[in-house]
């Protein structure tokens, strides 16, 4: 039996449930709500038992609770670090990753390696390249080097075409490269939210293009685009990252569709959608907050690199990672507003008022950085560091 969200019981009906805004007029919609709205405002006979057969039974809010603690308890099971027998199935499939010079994908390539695959790396710090190159070679699986950048088409299209050249088929494509713009809206140039947009919103179309033209090709395929957790549930200081990646999110929710009607059964699109994550992505991003970048309660990116994998082999098309990811998804799908209004107070905490102050920077933007080239950035580390010292500073007053 479905259980109500908002079952009538729970608040006395008055003119207010007729509000659009009112959740509560969004639950009846096309019920009997507006059929026989009398049932609710004035009970009768007929409304009472009505009301009773809504009202949740014991059993019915366990069963509730127990699926939700099964999603939250699942969303980790992704992120285990792939099986002997899932690494075969790896070996010899040829992965395209876009954005792979650190972070999630340098993580992701060199798992690959470990795991005995091709891997194409494509971003714009061709020398970082040549050196990740190396270790996936050096453990057994091949490298091709394609410097470029995701913002350019052209790039994008050279990109595939020398992949297939050397390989002959593009297994799994994935785009990675993705940067962040972090204040309040307003004090952000526009120049860098364009940017923003250029880089992770158009780019991943340039690169789902070239990639589902390759895979009607061939007739199969899988495209990984990395989302986020805002993909669902944007934050405050975010508003040019967080749009960008709710429309990566729909970007692939439609293509799987237009897949679908056409009958291409073996070519899949997955958006995974992690929480933040401790890489270095914080210091590569445009920053105009005033405070060092950086997010609350991060996670390890080894997660995110583990859930990429999986998804090569069991593809879904929509993945929060890990349970904080999942958690905050499940909220935000039954209480949308106050989600996004706890979250930003998160954000609003975590970026504005205990990081340290550092000077606006345009960040990775519109040029790359030498520095952050590693998967992990330490950056939990350094917080954790601060904290301590806060704390200190705080007994001593």
């Amino acid at each position: 039996m479905k259980i109500p969200l908002h079952p009538p019981y729970l608040a006395t009906p008055s003119p207010n449930w007729h509000h659009p805004d009112s959740h509560l007029a969004a639950s009846f919609a096309g019920s009997t709500w507006k059929s026989q709205p009398e049932v609710f405002q004035q009970p009768s006979a007929l409304g009472k038992p009505l009301i009773n057969a809504l009202r949740p039974r014991p059993r019915q809010v366990f069963g509730f609770m127990f699926v939700l603690l099964l999603c939250l308890a699942l969303g980790g099971c992704a992120t285990w670090e792939m099986g002997a027998s899932g690494q075969r199935k790896v070996a010899g499939k040829t992965f395209v990753i876009v954005g792979a010079s650190s972070g999630f994908g340098r993580g992701v390539a060199e798992q690959l390696g470990a795991y005995k695959a091709n891997v194409v790396l494509a971003a714009r710090r061709g020398e970082l390249l040549e050196e990740i190159a190396t270790k996936i070679r050096a453990a057994g699986g091949t490298a091709l080097v394609v410097p470029m950048d995701i913002s350019k088409p052209e790039d994008v299209q050279r990109l595939a075409e020398a992949a297939v050249q050397q390989y002959g088929k593009i297994d799994v494509w994935v785009n990675m490269a993705g940067v962040g713009a972090i204040g309040r809206f307003w004090e952000i140039p526009i120049a860098d939210q364009a940017r923003i947009v250029d880089i992770n919103l158009k780019g991943f179309i340039y690169g789902s293009h070239a990639a589902i033209r390759q895979f009607q090709t061939q007739g199969y395929g899988t495209l990984i685009n990395l989302g986020s957790i805002e993909s669902e549930n944007p934050l405050a200081y975010h508003a040019s990252y967080a749009a960008t990646k709710g429309g990566v999110l729909n970007l692939g929710q439609a293509i799987n569709q237009e897949l679908r009607l056409s009958g291409h059964k073996n070519i899949k699109v997955v958006t995974v959608e992690p929480w933040a994550v401790d890489t270095p992505f914080w210091q590569h991003a445009a920053n105009y907050s005033g405070h060092t970048a950086r997010m609350a309660a991060m996670d390890p990116p080894s997660k995110v690199v583990n859930a990429v994998i999986r998804m090569s082999l069991r593809p879904r098309k929509e993945l929060p990672v890990g349970w904080k990811a999942r958690g905050s998804w499940i909220s935000h799908h039954l209480f949308p507003h106050f989600t996004e209004r706890i979250s930003a107070n998160v954000a609003h905490k975590s970026q504005m008022k205990n990081a340290p102050p550092a000077p606006p920077t345009s960040g990775s933007a519109f040029t790359p950085m030498p520095t952050g080239r590693g998967v992990d950035d330490n950056v939990r580390q350094r917080m954790k560091e601060e904290n301590r010292q806060r704390r200190q500073q705080k007994k001593q007053k």
